[in-house]
């Protein structure tokens, strides 16, 4: 009982520990490390602004540090799912993430897009047009060359007309979507857990599952411990009605794509 108690923390900890918050986009652009200068970061900025006006689609630069402990992959999508870039619907968003001391780089890219920007062409703006500058030290030439070869490519989508710009923080129905089968998958996994570790072990592990998926989609402390709480309760009442549990398992998935300067293929989720 004592290894399967420890064993069951081990997962609840693995669960629930969180990489440190994305950064907030309220702007097109986001520089955490100095490298454009102002008038750099506002000149990127009215051009952005002037192309969502535009065509619709918008466009977000964030350059970082660091994604540790996040892989560049696993922190570019966080950022974007919290940022809800793109129009809803039309989800055609698309960020330029660069990590300048992890050196990677990638594009996140929305599905209304993915067929202007597939890995192929994401790949070759990073190798062939954005890699040549920063190798030469040129960050901000490097950037402003890859901005405008993807708002190149994004030009000729058939996307349609715009009608206002939306702001980058905007609700989107993919957050509800996630909270929704996070609760069913914890619920379903509560029987199979509860077999294996005993009632109040279980209940914790699927309140565990539901709190660190919720807090990766929304970003929010009080949504995901609520569901969390509410998962916890519900698989709690249902092994204390005995063990007619329906043996359904849940269970998620998700894909990866390689990054960095001048290596791997890109695209978004």
């Amino acid at each position: 009982m004592v290894s399967r108690l420890s064993v069951a923390l081990l997962l609840l900890f693995a669960l629930t520990v969180r990489a440190a918050p994305v950064p907030t986009l309220t702007q097109r652009v986001t520089d955490r490390t100095g490298t454009l200068s102002d008038a750099e970061r506002q000149d990127l900025e009215t051009r952005l602004a002037a192309f969502e006006t535009r065509k619709g689609a918008q466009v977000a630069v964030l350059i970082v540090d660091t994604t540790a402990p996040d892989t560049i992959e696993q922190y570019a999508l966080r950022v974007a799912e919290a940022a809800r870039l793109g129009r809803r619907g039309i989800d055609d968003g698309a960020l330029l993430l660069v990590a300048k001391q992890d050196r990677a780089m990638r594009i996140e890219v929305g599905y209304g897009i993915e067929g202007a920007l597939p890995d192929a062409i994401a790949k070759r703006i990073i190798a062939e047009v954005i890699t040549p500058f920063f190798k030469q030290g040129d960050f901000s030439g490097g950037i402003d060359a890859g901005v405008r070869r993807i708002m190149g490519v994004i030009e000729g989508e058939p996307l349609p007309s715009p009608s206002k710009p939306s702001p980058l923080s905007r609700s989107s129905p993919r957050g509800g979507q996630g909270a929704a089968f996070a609760v069913f998958a914890a619920l379903a996994a509560g029987s199979v857990l509860r077999s294996l570790l005993g009632r109040v072990i279980g209940a914790l592990l699927g309140a565990g599952i539901v709190f660190a998926v919720l807090y990766v989609v929304s970003s929010s402390l009080v949504v995901a411990g609520v569901f969390a709480f509410f998962v916890f309760l519900m698989v709690l009442a249902g092994s204390a009605r005995g063990s007619r549990g329906s043996g359904r398992r849940g269970g998620f998935g998700g894909m990866s794509y390689g990054g960095g300067f001048g290596r791997g293929g890109f695209s978004g989720g």
